[in-house]
């Protein structure tokens, strides 16, 4: 709800304030007075284009500002949260035109684009402008108001929930599909690399064992002999080393009880006696063991030669990678296997789903169907009361594709002349019938739809007398659960007010600027016997506002 407009420095308006209230409110006013330029300003903070040429002092920047009720309202909070902006009861959104054309726009005052102010502006206010034909010709508005009259909001949602799902498994299965497409292309190719290493059989670390191995056998001879050379020194040369300690040891033993010192060199002597026979015994062992065999050589280098290929086929350096890049391809392999059951599996869920959907879309598609006849009747003899006797409305529903909404193509068709040439009312140009025709399939979903506050520019363009009072009648049925703002010429309408606001140029500082003031009942009854009979209204006149205001 829009509680106060603000606006300084803009057009003929030098600094204006209008506090509305939460139902009917009226704006009248001799032409030129300034009407559309505070429609003009409330453009500006719903996010029209701004120009220079609205600055009245061209020295002063030009501030419009609109505080707005937002309580209990869920989009209205979302969008807030989503932009990363405060989310009070009350919302302020400012714009502000510099003296040399830049143009600024805050909500809560924080710095916004103008992208952000259009989108939360449609949460805000619904204005309605002649030839402003917009929502009244677009599909979603005219689905919203065939499935509020068949009250399909819970079944909508139960749909889109079934969509949604149906969608995600498309996704899904598509995606699958293209891998399987890929993964059979290059399906043998995995096939020949699995076997090639399934087939050469390495284990863990052979390569590197074999290495090893080979390094060893190649070095068997020399080793054997620096074995046999080292045995031979330690135990069967004419004097061998371990025959020479043995005798140092009995040299020594032999003065051990004379000299305090040698009972510990004879022991030293004795563990390097037994150590030197221990190493001698090891290396007569190892010397055993090791066997030149060209045989075992030969196929050593052979499976080496076949390992250092796959080594720089798979460019690694391991045979720990080898073997993980073979169980990789083993799973890509078992992957291709699996990959038909899951693309099965996701086609059952897949027409599955689509089953519900349809199910649900047929469902709804029925109730949008059982409301277009009365629909039809409702409005057009809404249209009749508003003054458009040859006007007709059709809803056009036909099937369509299966999409977020259902399985329809929903629009709205409209003849002005009883012609029975029915068009698409997006074609349809005639700006005041349009809006009159929105009033009415307003009014008829009001209470099904969270509507946002309803500005109505000069709707009552061509009509007067029981149209105009019907029209009036409407907006105040329409404002008894909303805020309703209106522009208007006709008296008819203007008694209908809950609050009733007197726009009018007046002098200030030698220069003429508009004003506004809300009017005394008094101050009505005199404002709309002169719609109906000019400046000096007659008694008359005076009786008949009386009735419009009281009744």
């Amino acid at each position: 709800m829009l509680n106060r407009l603000s606006i300084q420095n803009y057009a003929i308006i030098d600094d204006l304030q209008i506090d509305f209230s939460s139902h009917l409110n009226i704006l009248t006013g001799e032409t030129g007075a300034g009407k559309s330029i505070i429609m003009g300003a409330l453009g500006l903070v719903l996010g029209s284009r701004a120009e220079t040429s609205v600055l009245m002092n061209r020295e002063k920047k030009c501030i419009i500002e609109g505080l707005f009720a937002v309580q209990q309202k869920d989009a209205i909070r979302a969008f807030l949260e989503s932009n990363e902006l405060d989310t009070d009861t009350e919302l302020v959104v400012r714009r502000e035109i510099a003296p040399n054309g830049k143009s600024r726009a805050f909500v809560n005052d924080t710095p916004v684009t103008l992208a952000q102010i259009q989108q939360l502006s449609t949460l805000l206010v619904d204005l309605h402008q002649q030839f402003d034909t917009l929502q009244l010709g677009a599909a979603d508005f005219q689905r919203q108001v065939l499935d509020a009259l068949a009250a399909n909001k819970s079944l909508v949602k139960e749909y889109q929930n079934v969509y949604s799902n149906l969608q995600k498994v498309q996704a899904s299965l598509e995606k699958l599909k293209e891998q399987k497409t890929q993964f059979d292309k290059e399906l043998d190719y995995y096939q020949f690399q699995f076997n090639e290493l399934e087939e050469t059989g390495l284990k863990e670390n052979e390569l590197e064992d074999m290495e090893q191995e080979l390094k060893l056998l190649n070095n068997a001879e020399g080793i054997k002999a620096a074995l046999a050379k080292a045995y031979y020194e330690l135990e069967e040369s004419e004097t061998p080393i371990t025959r020479q300690l043995r005798a140092a040891q009995s040299q020594l033993q032999h003065y051990a009880d004379v000299h305090p010192s040698l009972p510990d060199l004879v022991k030293r002597l004795e563990s390097a006696h037994i150590e030197l026979q221990d190493i001698a015994s090891e290396i007569d062992r190892i010397h055993s063991d090791i066997h030149f065999d060209t045989d075992t050589i030969d196929k050593l280098n052979e499976r080496l030669s076949v390992g250092y290929k796959l080594l720089k086929k798979h460019g690694v350096h391991t045979t720990k990678e080898l073997l993980d890049i073979k169980a990789d391809l083993q799973k890509r392999l078992q992957a291709v296997l699996n990959m038909d059951e899951e693309i099965s599996q996701q086609e059952k869920q897949q027409q599955l789903l689509l089953q519900q959907a349809g199910q649900l879309a047929k469902q709804i598609s029925e109730k949008r169907k059982a409301q277009t006849r009365p629909m039809e009747d409702k409005v057009n003899k809404m249209l009749v009361q508003v003054g458009m006797p040859n006007a007709r409305l059709k809803a056009d529903v036909k099937e369509a594709d299966l999409n977020a909404w259902g399985m329809d193509a929903i629009e709205f068709l409209f003849d002005a002349n009883k012609s029975n040439q029915f068009q698409p009312l997006r074609k349809v140009a005639s700006g005041g019938e349009l809006s009159r025709l929105m009033l009415c399939i307003k009014s008829l979903v009001a209470q099904s739809i969270d509507l946002p506050t309803l500005i109505f520019d000069e709707i009552d363009t061509g009509i007067s007398g029981e149209a105009a009072k019907q029209v009036g009648v409407i907006m105040k049925d329409l404002a008894a659960a909303r805020q309703v703002i209106c522009i208007t010429h006709q008296p008819q309408i203007a008694g209908k007010a809950t609050t009733h606001f007197f726009v009018y140029k007046a002098i200030k500082n030698d220069a003429i600027t508009t004003a506004v003031r809300q009017l005394s009942t008094d101050e009505r009854i005199i404002a709309i016997a002169q719609m109906l009979s000019g400046e000096k209204p007659t008694a008359a006149a005076l009786e008949n506002a009386r009735e419009m205001v009281m009744n």
